[in-house]
């Protein structure tokens, strides 16, 4: 069953800095080397809700946390670039997808 992940990092102090998001993306070479599983992946700001926010679709939970503990834990082991920024999302939340559309 496909799920979706969601991160969220609040915007602290008038904060639009995405060093530490850039730097774990050009890490993790997604565009050249999707992980397996992955279905779509996008960041971005939303000014209303206040937050710098990702989602992920996968194609299952076991996908997600495989990817989350083997190629993306090492990496945050290693410290943020930028320690003035969150390392921790504000929230993090994984669901089930009832109903999902994949593009040509």
């Amino acid at each position: 069953m496909a799920v979706a992940l969601v991160q969220e990092f609040k915007i602290t102090n008038d904060d639009r800095t995405t060093t530490n998001y850039d730097h774990i993306v050009g890490r993790l070479d997604l565009d050249s080397n999707p992980p397996d599983g992955l279905i779509a992946q996008t960041a971005g700001w939303d000014e209303q809700a206040g937050v710098f926010r990702i989602v992920a679709v996968w194609n299952s939970a076991d996908d997600a946390q495989a990817f989350m503990r083997d190629r993306l834990g090492p990496i945050l082991a290693e410290g943020p670039v930028n320690p003035v920024e969150r390392e921790e999302p504000d929230l993090e939340s994984m669901y089930e997808l009832h109903h999902l559309v994949r593009g040509r």
